[in-house]
């Protein structure tokens, strides 16, 4: 079983926030978020700024694009992107422009748990999902459970890979023991440690004793 990705989502207020924090981190990581947040206060510049300072690392653009797939997946990798998030609600047609464009996630929300329509995702050349625990969700007081394993387990056997967050501990990890989770993302766990290299290291270590 592969050993699943560690992600940092910066969800900064501005590039320098998060450049700060992707350097005390860098090497403990392998996929570096420029987060919706980021991407909304400082545009596809941020990208090009974690792409510059982070240029061994798989680079996300989470945009959550929900239509102009073409223009959406070319402004993202132009930008210097191996990655961009489609929300769940977006077309199957904007999903597999932006495909054609750069590797796409579809970040998964209210009402995404149609097999039909996840199907289509497949057959259009679409494997990554991140199975998500809102921001807001989180702070309503949602936990994570034995169900949302289930869920990714079965997104899994439908032949995703598939990505976990939202609200991601270091002690969530355990709760995905023996199942190919393709990355973990952690946002704010790390992002707003007093000391964020050692939480980022907790994760890697937590990761490699799973599924080491």
């Amino acid at each position: 079983m592969a050993i699943p990705k560690l992600q940092i989502a910066l969800d900064s207020d501005n590039t320098a926030q998060a450049i700060s924090v992707l350097r005390k981190v860098e090497d403990l990581i392998d996929v570096v978020e420029a987060g919706t947040i980021l991407v909304y206060r400082d545009g596809l510049s941020a990208v090009r700024n974690l792409r510059a300072m982070a240029p061994d690392k798989i680079v996300l653009a989470d945009v959550k694009c929900a239509d102009a797939g073409t223009k959406c997946g070319k402004s993202c990798k132009d930008a210097g992107a191996d990655w961009m998030t489609c929300i769940n609600a977006a077309t199957v047609p904007t999903m597999s422009n932006a495909q054609k464009e750069i590797e796409v996630q579809v970040e998964l929300y209210e009402g995404w748990d149609d097999p039909n329509r996840m199907q289509e995702w497949l057959d259009n050349g679409i494997h990554q999902v991140v199975y998500h625990q809102s921001r807001d969700a989180k702070f309503a007081g949602q936990k994570w459970s034995e169900q949302d394993v289930e869920n990714v387990k079965n997104l899994i056997k439908m032949g995703f890979k598939v990505s976990v967050t939202g609200g991601v501990h270091p002690e969530i990890l355990k709760l995905f023991k023996g199942v190919p989770v393709y990355t973990f993302i952690a946002g704010r766990a790390i992002r707003e440690a007093d000391d964020p290299r050692a939480v980022a290291q907790q994760f890697k270590d937590e990761i490699n004793n799973i599924w080491g």
